[in-house]
């Protein structure tokens, strides 16, 4: 098939790659002229492991090819993909303009019939505004032409995205009357040849609304873990004997139950403001989920306060920060819990020497300059004289350091863990003050 995709941020770029590999035809389509340049030389403007060879790899064989000239890329192609950003508003909703904008130019610029494939996180009803908007443009050129709207939004996790859309667990379409439903099973047959029933055809507000309910599903989870483990500090329990023995039960399983420094990135903190903001709009008010918004703004808050607590004041001490992007595997710090935790070290008095092994150019451009913040080519680079080492992202080259080396490295032996992942007889017996989260031995003595 000849597939266009407009947009070529994290979701637009896997998907066209993905697709390309499996033989369609995709030519990519984006506004930024550089980005296109650099795609064209085969390089990734993205962080995400095997990416940028998938990317090389299709343009050698012809399969995929980039532009910023929608019109060009709309001849004779079967389906259209809008997989543009929908960030986040002033009030917490969705910013739908990026998408209606795409609709739009579809409208204007399709040469012949096509399925538009709303590919985009948005809230439901969206794609019967892409619809409006892509008719009011047929008809103001009075083009005869037939441009049905499907909604198929993605279920990619960040650092394994390849693996996600080559080997879905659902593929999720939404259509209008069965409008487009051969097109979309033609488009996702390689990737459930082994098991149709993996391709999910329903309407489009419920394949819309789909995607918000998983990422706000995921988010509760982890948002309660991290409230257990608040508690759990206060009474002496263990937060992973707790994870252990809540999720040994099949209702509930093991996945996302560890507690950790707060939810970030793309999608988790956007989808569920935004399932709020549309529960007002429809005069539903989501309980569960402001309390969800809530209590990861209050996780954040309440491990960067470990660190004043432990410390008194920070005035003069210098702070040694592990993981700046909010997962490890990727190089998003949209919205990554290391902002709020630099951001308190700082205004607290304290100097930050960051390390990250993707992240660093991301971070710094986002958080911007400060006198106080500096980042290390390396590890043990930025504990060099450090009062303290924080970590935030549990990247695989921080999960065995070597604590001898720290030590000697360190001006005082003190090491905050907020991901529970060091063992903390190791380190005491080594001199260190360890602190973790809603654990026996992060020093929070019971009450």
């Amino acid at each position: 098939m000849k597939i266009t995709i407009v947009g070529t941020g994290y979701v637009g770029l896997v998907t066209g790659t993905c697709l390309a590999e499996v033989g369609h035809h995709i030519t990519c389509v984006d506004l930024d002229e550089s980005k296109v340049a650099m795609l064209c030389d085969g390089q990734s403007p993205i962080f995400e492991p095997g990416l940028e060879k998938l990317i090389r790899n299709n343009i050698e064989h012809g399969r995929i090819g980039f532009t910023t000239n929608l019109s060009e890329a709309l001849t004779d192609s079967q389906a259209v993909f809008i997989a543009v950003g929908t960030p986040e508003g002033e009030d917490g909703s969705a910013d739908l303009s990026y998408v209606l904008a795409v609709a739009k130019s579809i409208g204007e610029l399709a040469k012949g019939d096509t399925l538009a494939i709303v590919k985009s996180t948005v809230p439901v009803g969206t794609c019967d505004l892409v619809e409006q908007e892509i008719n009011k443009a047929l008809n103001a050129r009075s083009a005869k032409l037939n441009i049905p709207v499907a909604s198929n939004p993605e279920f990619l996790k960040e650092g394994a995205a390849i693996d996600d859309f080559m080997k879905p667990d659902r593929i999720v379409v939404g259509l209008k009357e069965d409008v487009g439903r051969e097109t979309m099973q033609e488009l996702y047959k390689p990737f459930v040849t082994d098991d149709p029933g993996k391709l999910f055809i329903v309407d489009r507000r419920s394949s819309e609304l789909t995607k918000y309910g998983s990422n706000a599903m995921l988010a509760t989870r982890i948002s309660f873990m991290n409230e257990l483990s608040r508690l759990c500090e206060q009474v002496g329990a263990n937060i992973d004997y707790v994870r252990l023995g809540m999720g040994s039960d099949p209702r509930i399983g093991k996945k996302f139950l560890y507690a950790g420094p707060g939810y970030g990135g793309s999608c988790f903190p956007k989808d569920v403001e935004a399932l709020i903001k549309s529960g007002e709009k429809h005069n539903e008010e989501l309980l569960v989920l402001n309390s969800v918004s809530k209590a990861n703004r209050k996780q954040k808050e309440f491990v960067a306060q470990k660190i004043t607590e432990h410390f008194g004041s920070l005035t003069g001490k210098k702070i040694a920060v592990w993981g700046l992007a909010f997962k490890p595997g990727t190089d998003d710090v949209r919205e990554t819990p290391s902002k709020t935790i630099i951001k308190h070290l700082l205004d607290s008095g304290a100097s930050v020497v960051g390390h990250d092994p993707e992240a660093v150019e991301t971070f710094s451009r986002e958080f911007g300059e400060h006198d106080r913040l500096s980042y290390a080519n390396g590890a043990y680079d930025a504990v060099s004289g450090a009062n303290a080492l924080v970590l935030v992202t549990e990247w695989s080259e921080y999960k065995r350091p070597n604590w001898t080396k720290i030590t000697e490295a360190m001006s005082e032996r003190i090491v905050f863990d907020f991901r529970n992942q060091y063992d903390a007889k190791t380190l005491i017996d080594q001199g260190f003050h360890y602190q973790c989260i809603g654990r026996p031995d992060s020093n929070t003595k019971a009450k």
